[in-house]
């Protein structure tokens, strides 16, 4: 009998298996985040083309797409944005330090005090409202905005609650629930939509009956991840005192993130309220003289609702990977800086930038190319016509081709966080909103509506290029000839997958019939997507090859 003992792995071994390991974790997570987003976004457009079907371009939508912001930017910036980032870790670092009680004591303070400033600005919010109300003329389209206002502001706490619930789970390696939440509102949201809204005449009955429903899926968007949490041993432990001076920690470090994170959702937003502003009455196009109209009344009626369902669909690629990239891997460079551990927190930061590099580039010029067949196709129905379709494209074409730029930005701010640098993103974006209002403000006169959407791609554009030369001051140097090799790659399969797509839409024909509006998207949209994937495996984009396949382990040498 042989007891001799197996020789001891070498250190390249044990290297290999360490990084095996760590992308084997990395893309199971961003594979069950990616899957349930898309399942999302799927049900997001199906409810989108249900939204232009009941109202086409025009007031009401016009109004529902600003008064959703203002709890959809709170969200982002108290909940999944700024928040979230700051506490995560915070978290990460009790629960290493002082165990899974202590965290448990973390996690009710943030919720608590969420919970009691999330209910303040909602009564403030609503108080503003009713004065607002009471001073305008009745029946007008301001009333209506206040009106949707009023009823979607509540919806703020429920969501910000569960997105804070939500960065718990992350930093617990649980992303499966989070990630199916948006699925349960554009549940209801739809069931609003066809099972609800058709009972009733008034359009304006439809879309408060819409609102009601967005309220009731925002209870159930809370429930679910809470109850995974206690499943997962959460019980609510309150340290008063203790749980005070950590919430007050975590808003001094979240005060500048706010700024961060929400120039994206900042400049979409200025983009919505100057195309609400500075819009004709309705029935009233550009090419129309009408020397009665005030010069600064530009843009057609419609152009928020345009402004919006360009924002859904730029958001589906940015969601479906560039939002899960960064879920999956924020807590990642978190644990890497808290554990010192730079090499590991750069390779990451740099995997992370080469696969937006290989997925959002081709997702930009798909967007750009493609975007005229898929508003046809997604919401010419009902009172949404062909003029409101082709206004909407516009959009859909100038926010896509800042879809990768938006992805490197929410990568690389979140490589600035993970480090506790919370200054830098706040400069970028300081001067990124200043370039967008400018930008905005130069382009609206000469491209109309569609220079909003350009502005702030182009602002994108700026702010990741910022980004990615001071973040390497901050972690160190990062191999910039293999973000280059990577980007030249993709942009060499990115133009040959573009020349697929224009042969096959000139080969298609462009008629109205729903067939060849069908065939004028998914036909061009495979073959595009199964031409990058030959290509990127023969150009050798192995980030986007191993994405497509598990990741197994080496083979042990004996």
């Amino acid at each position: 009998m042989d007891d001799s003992k197996p020789p001891s792995p070498s250190p390249e071994d044990q290297s290999q298996v360490v990084a095996v390991d760590r992308l084997r974790g990395l893309f199971r997570g961003l594979r069950v985040v990616s899957l349930l987003t898309l399942l999302s976004r799927i049900l997001g457009m199906v409810r989108d083309i249900g939204m232009a079907t009941l109202f086409g371009n025009g007031p009401i939508m016009d109004s529902f797409s600003v008064a959703f912001k203002l709890p959809n930017l709170m969200r982002r910036l108290l909940g999944e944005g700024a928040l979230s980032t700051a506490f995560l870790p915070t978290y990460i670092r009790e629960h290493e330090q002082n165990g899974r009680a202590s965290s448990w004591q973390l996690v009710t303070a943030v919720l608590f005090w969420l919970m009691v400033f999330s209910t303040l600005v909602v009564a403030a919010g609503e108080t503003l409202l009713i004065i607002l109300s009471t001073t305008g003329n009745p029946g007008s389209e301001a009333q209506l905005l206040y009106w949707l206002s009023g009823l979607l502001l509540p919806y703020l706490i429920l969501i910000c609650l569960a997105a804070q619930i939500n960065a718990t789970l992350h930093a617990l390696n649980h992303f499966s629930v989070p990630a199916l939440l948006p699925t349960i509102l554009n549940l209801f949201w739809m069931a609003g939509i066809w099972l609800i809204a058709p009972f009733f005449a008034e359009p304006h009955t439809k879309i408060t009956v819409i609102c009601v429903s967005i309220l009731v899926g925002g209870v159930f968007q809370l429930l679910l991840p809470l109850l995974k949490l206690f499943r997962m041993g959460y019980r609510p432990r309150m340290n008063w005192q203790r749980g005070f001076t950590q919430v007050q920690t975590i808003a001094m470090i979240m005060a500048p993130i706010v700024v961060g994170l929400s120039i994206t959702q900042l400049n979409t937003l200025i983009d919505s309220l100057l195309a609400w502003g500075m819009a004709q009455p309705e029935g009233v196009h550009t090419d129309t003289s009408d020397l009665s109209l005030p010069f600064w009344q530009i843009f057609e009626s419609g152009t928020a609702s345009a402004l919006y369902f360009g924002q859904r669909m730029y958001q589906f690629p940015l969601g479906v990977f560039g939002v899960a990239l960064g879920t999956v891997l924020y807590p990642r460079l978190s644990r890497h800086a808290e554990r010192k551990e730079g090499d590991f927190l750069r390779q990451d930061l740099l995997l992370g930038l080469q696969l937006v590099l290989g997925v959002g580039l081709p997702a930009s010029m798909g967007l750009f190319l493609m975007a005229e067949p898929l508003a046809l196709l997604l919401f010419q129905y009902g009172d949404f016509n062909v003029f409101d379709a082709l206004q909407t494209a516009e959009m859909i074409r100038y926010y896509g081709i800042g879809v990768f730029a938006f992805m490197a930005v929410l990568i690389l701010n979140r490589g600035f966080y993970a480090i506790g640098d919370t200054r830098t993103p706040v400069k970028i974006g300081v001067l990124i909103v200043l370039c967008n209002l400018s930008l905005n403000l130069v382009l609206i006169w000469w491209l109309k509506g569609k220079g909003l959407a350009l502005a702030t791609s182009l602002s994108a554009m700026i702010q990741a290029g910022l980004s990615l030369w001071l973040i390497r001051e901050k972690v160190g140097a990062l191999d910039l000839s293999k973000i280059l090799g990577t980007f030249l790659r993709s942009c060499l399969a990115t133009i040959l997958m573009a020349v697929i797509i224009i042969l096959e839409l000139q080969m298609i024909s462009a008629a109205d019939d729903f067939l060849y509006r069908l065939m004028r998207v998914f036909i061009p949209v495979f073959s595009a997507v199964a031409m990058y994937l030959l290509l990127a495996r023969m150009l050798g984009l192995d980030e986007i090859m191993t994405l497509m396949r598990s990741v197994k382990k080496p083979v042990d040498k004996e």
